[in-house]
């Protein structure tokens, strides 16, 4: 998102005001989905990078907050060196460009997930949730309904009958019960490959805070399920696996789960599994509607893209279970024959 001339002008002052300098370079570094958008300040000292959180848009409260508590259990969230409450500007660590989506393959994949998975138990057994909002019934509710507002009735034109809803409502009864059954920790929410970075191990060394993988966008944090972040990293909506690779790593992290005390040990591998499953076709569910919104709302069309794998993971799960694949069925007679990734209208935001 490009900052109105007024903002940039006001981003550049607290920049070099920030670093003690003037003419610094400024470039876009990154953007998300939400109206954060982040410049990479480069000086005669290296780079950093400033978010841009419009305040009557974006509170940055959560993200400072949440990120001083990953710091200090000593993972690589960015450190914070200058900030401006009243006008939303944050001068923070420049983490780099090495997201870990560009850099994930079949070669380098396990030591990648070694290091993510390593950071987070770290978050799920040393950072602290107390204070954090939970995210039970009516939350995960508000979450589910955007995808029978959004993907079925915006972007398919389905219109959404009474039996319809009757499908709807029970597989999502199903998964609240799911979701409330599982162990409560600190939970990232949105810990995937576009949010995590591969930090050298040079970087790293003698510093305990410097860890890798560099973690993001980490201000929705929560305390919720225990299998949400492993199925949000595992099962990610822009990279895909196949199963055996995927239970693979699933079974090895509840046994650390375990040893963690974070889970009983009468959890077997099955009971994680479906904790698993489910806590996934939530997320996903969910993302179906926000990919849609983040297009007929904020004109961001490349989400649409996105669509296939995130449908692909919520049939496949959705029919796996008795409680669920109605739902399966319902979604697929809504789609149809017509080709996901298509719009179905101009955007509000166009």
């Amino acid at each position: 998102m490009t900052p109105t001339a007024p903002r940039t002008d006001a981003l550049r002052r607290f920049a070099e005001t920030s670093l003690a300098m003037s003419g610094v370079s400024i470039e876009p570094a990154s953007a998300d989905a939400s109206f954060r958008s982040y410049w990479r300040v480069t000086g005669p000292g290296g780079t950093q990078v400033v978010m841009d959180a419009p305040p009557d848009k974006e509170n940055i409260e959560p993200w400072l907050a949440i990120g001083a508590r990953l710091r200090a259990a000593g993972l690589h969230a960015p450190r914070v060196f200058a900030v401006d409450r009243a006008q939303g500007f944050v001068l923070m660590e420049d983490l780099g460009t090495r997201l870990y989506l560009a850099e994930l393959d079949d070669t380098s994949a396990d030591a990648l997930y070694a290091d993510a998975l390593d950071a987070l138990l770290r978050m799920q057994t040393q950072v602290d949730p107390t204070g954090l909002p939970h995210f039970d019934e009516a939350f995960v509710a508000t979450e589910l309904e955007l995808m029978p507002e959004w993907f079925l009735r915006r972007h398919l034109g389905f219109g959404i009958g009474c039996d319809d809803w009757d499908v709807i409502e029970l597989a999502f009864r199903a998964l609240i019960n799911e979701l409330r059954a599982q162990p409560q920790a600190f939970m990232h929410r949105d810990y995937h490959s576009r949010n995590l970075l591969v930090i050298p191990r040079a970087a790293a060394q003698g510093d305990p805070l410097l860890e890798s993988p560099g973690i993001v966008d980490f201000q929705g944090a929560m305390n919720g399920p225990i299998a949400y972040d492993l199925a949000s990293l595992l099962r990610d909506c822009y990279i895909a696996w196949d199963a055996e690779r995927v239970e693979g790593w699933l079974d090895a992290y509840g046994q650390r789960l375990r040893h963690a005390h974070l889970i009983d040990t009468h959890v077997d591998g099955a009971r994680l599994r479906r904790w698993f499953d489910l806590a996934g076709l939530q997320r996903h569910i969910k993302v179906l509607g926000i990919f849609c919104r983040l297009w007929y709302r904020d004109g961001k069309r490349h989400y649409l893209a996105d669509l296939p794998l995130t449908w692909r993971y919520v049939i496949t799960v959705a029919r796996r279970y008795r409680e669920t694949a109605a739902l399966a069925d319902l979604l697929e007679r809504a789609l149809g024959a017509r080709d996901i990734t298509e719009p179905c209208g101009p955007a509000t935001a166009a």
